[in-house]
């Protein structure tokens, strides 16, 4: 418990220090929410992230939310602190190929894509 308070202690003293803003989606684990700036959804965050005075975004989440943040907020450090790419398993159903399957099996469908942010950073190189 002390050490932690010790962490915890050191961790509010750098925030202000570096006019950082730590933000945490709704699926991180209850240590990380507690000390979070906000809690909420991708989108949600990334406004907060891009509204506020903080110089440097602490971004607790998946990849593409990191990436959304630094898109609001180019002026801005954006911080992803995270093991291994922690991608989003929803960016990875609809390859290429598969949606060049479904449009000939369907070729009067209309394709309805919802752009991840993914595409857009890694052509722009906003992160590495």
């Amino acid at each position: 418990p002390m050490m932690k308070m010790n962490l915890l202690t050191r961790l509010k003293q750098l925030r202000n220090e570096k006019k950082a803003i730590i933000l945490a989606h709704y699926y991180q684990n209850s240590d990380i929410q507690d000390i979070a700036d906000y809690v909420g959804d991708s989108y949600y965050l990334s406004k907060i992230g891009r509204d506020s005075d903080a110089k440097i975004i602490v971004y607790c989440g998946v990849k593409f939310m990191a990436e959304s943040a630094k898109i609001l907020s180019p002026e801005k450090t954006v911080l992803f602190p995270v093991h291994g790419d922690a991608t989003c398993c929803m960016e990875h159903q609809a390859t290429p190929g598969l949606v060049l399957e479904m449009k000939k099996k369907y070729p009067n469908a209309k394709i309805i894509v919802y752009c991840g942010v993914k595409f857009m950073a890694e052509s722009a190189k906003i992160l590495s």
